[in-house]
């Protein structure tokens, strides 16, 4: 057997135990994956004790199910660095976003370089939390307004309207975390209505 054919052995041996544990951190029964999945409790049992090689048809509706990211499950076994290989995003008008988490459905976390751009007041479900690196960050709450600076830390209720960016014309350099809805961000378009 040669390299390839070992390492590549090596990641198909790794997918049945990340199978498993990510059932088990989800607290999922077989069954109830199996229902999600359309994939029979056997099949699933068989592929995450080895049993069964594991498949484009058979991975994809498990990342689905999952809410992971395809290459999260035939990832190549650590090789014992530690680094996080980061791919920033660029955004409109100069800003950059690096995720430092990759699972979708769960807390995210980011660290964002945002660039001055027009407040517009936003809400959706969940929470998030902002901490400055560098530069100065303006945030909207509602009817308030905070200045933000180097260390200081902001956490709050997305169903309240609110905004951020850079407090002056100035780059704003920010950790930002929020929760499993945070990226589905509705553009309020009026005042908040009346209770």
């Amino acid at each position: 057997m040669d390299l390839m054919d070992a390492e590549l052995m090596e990641i198909l041996e790794g997918i049945g135990p990340r199978l498993r544990a990510l059932r088990h951190d989800r607290g999922l029964t077989l069954e109830t994956l199996a229902a999600d999945t359309g994939i029979s409790v056997s099949t699933l049992s068989r592929l995450e004790s080895g049993k069964r090689r594991p498949t484009l048809d058979l991975l994809i509706p498990l990342a689905r199910a999952h809410r992971v990211a395809l290459d999260q499950l035939v990832a190549a076994p650590v090789t014992g660095d530690p680094r996080v290989h980061l791919k920033p995003r660029r955004r409109e008008r100069g800003s950059v976003l690096v995720p430092l988490t990759q699972y979708p459905g769960r807390v995210q976390v980011f660290k964002q370089v945002l660039a001055y751009r027009e407040p517009k007041l936003v809400t959706h479900t969940g929470y998030e939390w902002l901490y400055v690196l560098a530069g100065e960050l303006r945030l909207i709450l509602g009817e308030r307004e905070f200045t933000l600076r180097p260390g200081e830390v902001a956490e709050f209720d997305t169903g309240e309207p609110h905004w951020f960016g850079p407090a002056g014309t100035h780059a704003v350099e920010i950790l930002h975390m929020f929760g499993p809805h945070g990226d589905q961000a509705v553009v309020r378009t009026g005042p908040p209505k009346e209770a």
